[in-house]
């Protein structure tokens, strides 16, 4: 058995600061993809290139993600969290300017790629902080409260980009993006103390390698960590193909379209705070995870049998919300079970999780555009294929000695 210590549980005030200051770092990744998913389709047009190209913007800022968390993870817990953020909010400013400059896609992808490496920072660093501070269902609960905070990103990026573009062109987006990392910059300046003691950092680089190889054989972990990658690729097949499928397939406007992606995120904050109320009362993390696969799958079939018999619209959107609505509570559980056991590499873990996640997403898009964009089915195959893996996972991939990894841990929070 593994002994954690036990810290005291923040004040209410200082967790709500903390929620929406990490809240808004995790929705760097989501707010910097979905502000400029409406213009994607004018992107192309204006840029003199094509629709995979611009999704390739895309690609290689979800590869970035993934990457850049691999590198601030581990020196966040060798040398605190504060600096590698601080650095990597100033990288995402440069990289979002970068991109509103850029005089042609050579230039916004290699914008995008840099904006992605200072996202990543903000990305890996919140899910750290957050083990740094919380242990049990009440780390949980406290990812199910940052969906509330981070569940904003899908609802508000793509009306607030689907109204810039009624005003100004595509670049006026990366410009609210660089002002926002700003003022998040000064966010954590001011209200994010360190986490991390001094006492509890690794000391170097083999310390760091040690703890990647417990990782990489901790079946454990790797079975949540796994689950979470899949479906959240399952979601990102949605997010990369549904602005070319809705507007171009269904004949939605940008405007349209960022309202229909904004309930889909109103899912995600939704079922992300009933995550939160249920968890360690009606059940537990496993059970709200395995039921959370279940129905994701459930509406992936739905989503592949509305684009192969070619049923209107609503039902279609329908089966999209009750897809992406589970990522609330999907991620909300598997990272929190996932984290468990390794609160002393919280950095490592969650950089581990981040690349995972990121570079099956980035691969499950980057498939999905070969088969064009001219229906839903390629996307929604796709949606259905990495749910359908995750759950897969998830009830095949059992430790094979079920180990107890913090102490009040609630009955099924350990598939026995």
């Amino acid at each position: 058995m593994a002994i954690t210590e036990v810290r005291p549980a923040p004040s209410r005030g200082r967790r709500a600061r903390l929620a929406v200051v990490l809240g808004s770092l995790a929705a760097f990744g989501p707010l910097t993809i979905d502000m400029y998913l409406p213009a994607m389709p004018g992107m192309a047009r204006e840029l003199h290139t094509s629709a995979p190209m611009v999704q390739l913007t895309l690609t290689v800022f979800v590869i970035g993600l993934a990457l850049g968390q691999v590198v601030a993870g581990p020196l966040s817990d060798a040398w605190g969290r504060r600096r590698p953020l601080l650095a990597g909010m100033a990288l995402y400013v440069a990289g979002s300017l970068w991109c509103a400059l850029a005089p042609d896609v050579g230039w916004l992808i290699a914008g995008r790629a840099v904006q992605s490496l200072g996202a990543a920072t903000g990305v890996v660093l919140s899910r750290a902080i957050v083990r740094d501070l919380f242990e049990g269902t009440a780390m949980t609960r406290f990812f199910s409260t940052l969906m509330l905070v981070n569940g904003a990103a899908p609802i508000l990026a793509p009306v607030i980009g689907g109204q810039l573009l009624a005003v100004a062109t595509w670049q006026a987006v990366f410009l609210v993006l660089a002002g926002f990392g700003t003022v998040l910059s000064l966010a954590v300046v001011l209200a994010l103390p360190e986490s991390l003691p001094a006492d509890r950092r690794r000391s170097g680089f083999r310390d760091t390698s040690r703890a990647f190889r417990v990782l990489v054989t901790d079946r454990h972990y790797l079975r949540y960590v796994l689950a979470a990658a899949l479906m959240f690729a399952a979601v990102f097949a949605y997010i990369s193909g549904s602005s070319f499928v809705l507007q171009d397939v269904y004949g939605l406007s940008a405007q349209q379209y960022s309202l229909v992606f904004a309930a889909n995120g109103l899912g995600i904050v939704v079922f992300g705070q009933l995550n939160g109320l249920i968890v360690g009362r009606v059940a537990g993390e496993h059970t709200l995870l395995r039921t959370g696969l279940t129905v994701a799958v459930l509406g992936a079939a739905g989503v592949l049998v509305c684009a192969a018999a070619r049923l209107p619209l609503p039902a279609l959107l329908v089966c999209l919300f009750v897809v992406v609505s589970m990522l609330g509570v999907v991620l909300a559980n598997a990272t929190s079970l996932a984290l468990a056991g390794h609160a002393r590499s919280a950095g490592a873990a969650s950089s581990l999780q981040g690349l995972l996640q990121f570079l099956v997403a980035g691969l499950a898009a980057s498939a999905m555009s070969l088969a064009g964009q001219s229906t839903a089915v390629p996307m929604a195959t796709t949606m259905l294929a990495c749910a359908a893996a995750a759950l897969a996972v998830l009830l095949l991939l059992r430790p094979r000695v079920a180990l107890l990894l913090r102490p009040r841990v609630a009955p099924d929070r350990l598939d026995r």
